[in-house]
């Protein structure tokens, strides 16, 4: 039986405990989830308190969960902010995917020497940007990066890549009966990670070259290089007929922290649609970015620490067309269905790749309760957190030193 991590939130008031499970030290040898305690424990200095997760705990790899929630709305009565991760590995992050809110978020889960300082961070020890897709949910603060960046510390980093997919190379089908629309973008409607960043770039020239020419900001090239996941050119030659063909995960790039593979997954009719795999020397991290489900991501995820997974409230979906639907109502219905993973299928997919702890990310509906997606633990022996944002999961033995 999966061991379910529950915890009390009640309004607005900080969370100060240790989830159930997690308050030994044997019960987080592997991977745990820490939350601030009352001020003068041993375990988490008060200056902590009312920023949400503690620095660290010992862990030197984590995982922060930065915005939880799933999907383009600004949920009616939701907490969650835009989706958003960073794995730390050491002094150092990587920020996966870039939704509402983030810079904020970093900001809140304390990341870097200077989180709290005006100008200088925490922007300053980014190492890299990996997006899952070009969905405006998943990219719509890299913008806020790299302009606004410049006075958050951005300025003070060292040059990191921007990943993400390629150029999608046609337009998608229309969806229903009815006439083709006139696309936007010109002889460019479907750009790719590298070509969005210097559209991005140009759309922005006026501020970066005043930031440039009138307070000595330096030039994006010195700060960020932006580059298409190289998916293998035989999985990408027909972006509109199979949107996840099975394949083998492919390692794409390297550095002295992490070795990050990549798969495609299925979230038709975005393509290329991908999920990365993080393996550090104190375990190994997997995002699934939004998918349904599909054996390209069993077989990324396979034996590791944490997966982090996207999960849809099939009853949610079922309030938005109810029966009796009408044939475009249906066939949106199974749109969404066959786009994401449902909460009673999440925990079968985890428990096939033989992943350890299953964290819920782009929780939909983003104002949902933990009760709806409880039964994501269904089917899976490892450890379930249902994600909240500046959650924090430790990856690895604990380094008093860190």
């Amino acid at each position: 039986m999966c061991e379910f991590l529950a915890r009390t939130r009640p309004g607005s008031v900080p969370r100060r405990n240790v989830l159930t499970g997690l308050a030994g030290g044997a019960a987080m040898t592997a991977a745990g989830v820490m939350y601030p305690t009352e001020a003068g424990t041993a375990q988490v200095p008060d200056t902590a308190r009312e920023f949400g997760p503690v620095p660290h705990d010992g862990r030197r790899t984590r995982l922060v969960l930065l915005g939880t929630s799933g999907g383009p709305p600004y949920w009616p009565g939701g907490t969650r902010e835009g989706i958003a991760s960073a794995l730390v590995v050491g002094d150092r992050y990587y920020l996966i995917d870039a939704g509402h809110g983030v810079v904020q978020q970093l900001r809140k889960a304390r990341l870097g020497p200077n989180f709290d300082t005006v100008f200088d961070g925490p922007l300053d020890v980014l190492a890299g940007v990996f997006l899952t897709h070009l969905h405006s949910d998943h990219t719509v603060d890299l913008p806020n990066i790299l302009t606004e960046g410049l006075y958050n510390g951005l300025q003070h980093a060292d040059r990191f890549p921007i990943w993400g997919p390629g150029n999608r190379g046609q337009l998608p089908p229309v969806f229903g009966d009815r006439e083709a629309p006139d696309p936007v973008g010109g002889d460019t409607p479907t750009p790719g990670t590298r070509q969005m960043v210097d559209l991005l770039v140009r759309a922005y020239a006026t501020d970066i070259n005043d930031r440039m020419f009138d307070n000595a900001k330096p030039h994006p090239r010195q700060l960020w290089e932006a580059r298409d996941v190289p998916v293998p050119p035989q999985y990408t030659a027909d972006p509109n007929g199979d949107p996840c063909p099975e394949m083998e995960p492919f390692t794409f790039y390297e550095d002295d922290r992490v070795r990050v593979s990549a798969t495609l997954v299925n979230h038709a009719p975005v393509f290329p649609a991908l999920a990365y795999r993080f393996d550090t020397d104190d375990g190994s991290v997997v995002f699934s970015g939004d998918t349904g489900k599909n054996p390209n991501l069993v077989a990324l995820a396979r034996d590791a620490d944490v997966l982090v997974h996207e999960v849809i409230d099939k009853t949610w979906v079922a309030s938005l067309y109810p029966e009796p639907r009408d044939p475009d109502e249906e066939s949106m219905y199974n749109h969404l269905l066959k786009a994401h993973t449902l909460v009673e299928d999440v925990g079968k997919v985890a428990q096939e790749a033989n992943a350890k702890t299953l964290v819920l990310s782009h929780i939909v509906p983003g104002n949902g309760k933990d009760t709806q997606f409880q039964r994501a633990a269904d089917g899976f022996d490892g450890r379930l957190v249902i994600g909240h944002d500046l959650d924090v999961i430790g990856v690895g033995p604990r380094h008093p030193s860190t």
